[in-house]
């Protein structure tokens, strides 16, 4: 009688142990996969050198709006202005600019101010 008293608290003694190192376990996979949330930015652009509605407005826009870490992307030809939402945590103000600033080999825009919004625009990608 007393080996099996022995061997059921022996069991219950092995078995908790493994729990105990099952839980510990998926406690590190999850701090292991804690991701960094969005810092949304939202800024106006002022560009010189777009010349007509669909060619450069929209083109400006479009590529734009591919970039990884942008969530709204709207370029005014009239106004001549952009406005922009990103992910900071992915991209600057500088990304953006160069972006704008490269389109067809650089020769045609160019961003001549840069204005941080207070209120972040978001919408989806346009």
């Amino acid at each position: 009688m007393k080996k099996i008293i022995l061997l059921f608290v022996l069991s219950i003694f092995v078995f908790s142990c493994s729990e105990t190192t099952k839980k510990l376990t998926s406690k590190k996979e999850v701090k292991n996969t804690k991701e960094v949330a969005a810092n949304y930015k939202s800024l106006e652009v002022d560009i010189e050198g777009m010349t007509c509605e669909i060619g450069c407005a929209r083109t400006i826009q479009s590529k734009l709006s591919k970039m990884d870490g942008v969530v709204y992307s709207k370029v005014n030809f009239e106004a001549k202005k952009g406005q922009f939402t990103y992910d900071a945590n992915k991209l600057s103000e500088n990304d953006i600019v160069q972006k704008i600033n490269g389109i067809a080999g650089g020769d045609l825009y160019k961003v001549v101010k840069i204005t941080e919004l207070k209120d972040v625009i978001y919408d989806k990608v346009n």
